[in-house]
């Protein structure tokens, strides 16, 4: 792809635009030590970018407990460590927002480019909301509307098609192996921020690294 041909981005939320993993850690921490599944940093690791029942069921195998809860008390448990969550992120504020992020929505938006998001959280309009940057997206892919989770490229297939363009004209940022594994299915270029990406083609360290010139640089 060349950068002439991108004419939008698509940005998962967690890690890319701002910490709530830290919050989804600490519920999903709680949900593990109330059905007794030893919490580690692996398991955490792998919770990233997965959908919320999928997140459950992960929790629950790595304690042998995948067949000790019917539907609904796993929706229940789901729903639990939901509220918890929402009462962590409504301490959000544009202060969150990760180094360099605000800057690069910016330049974004001063340049043309349409930007839409990408993420697995039912919450990403409120969190968005929380820290004011509702207005920078054409819209969020609805989670609900999804057959299947990243890694499959369902949901940036939806980002593209939600500013009406054509996956190869779209440029996706995640922070995890799933997420760029789903944006490369799609079609589109994977810009992988965080160390252990190797299949994005583009890589930065940190987001402070992210701007239109970086990106430009890579591709050449």
């Amino acid at each position: 792809m060349q950068f002439n041909d991108i004419k939008g981005f698509a940005f998962d939320l967690d890690g890319v635009i701002a910490d709530t993993a830290k919050f989804h850690g600490q519920a999903w921490h709680q949900t593990a030590d109330k059905v007794g599944s030893p919490w580690t940093a692996q398991l955490a690791d792998n919770l990233k970018g997965v959908s919320r029942m999928d997140s459950l069921e992960m929790i629950l195998k790595a304690g042998g407990h995948e067949h000790e809860y019917s539907l609904a008390q796993k929706e229940q448990l789901a729903a639990a460590k939901n509220e918890n969550y929402l009462q962590l992120i409504k301490t959000l504020t544009p202060h969150d927002i990760l180094p360099g992020i605000a800057v690069f929505l910016n330049e974004l938006k001063t340049d043309g480019y349409l930007m839409s998001v990408a993420s697995a959280s039912k919450n990403a309009p409120t969190i968005l909301k929380q820290l004011q940057l509702t207005d920078y997206f054409v819209g969020t892919v609805d989670p609900e509307t999804l057959t299947a989770g990243k890694p499959d490229p369902e949901i940036f297939i939806k980002a593209a098609e939600i500013m009406h363009l054509s996956p190869k004209n779209v440029a996706g940022l995640e922070d995890s192996s799933a997420g760029i594994t789903a944006i490369n299915a799609a079609g589109e270029l994977s810009i992988g921020i965080g160390t252990g990406l190797p299949a994005a083609q583009i890589k930065f360290d940190d987001t402070s690294m992210v701007t239109i010139n970086n990106i430009k640089k890579q591709l050449k």
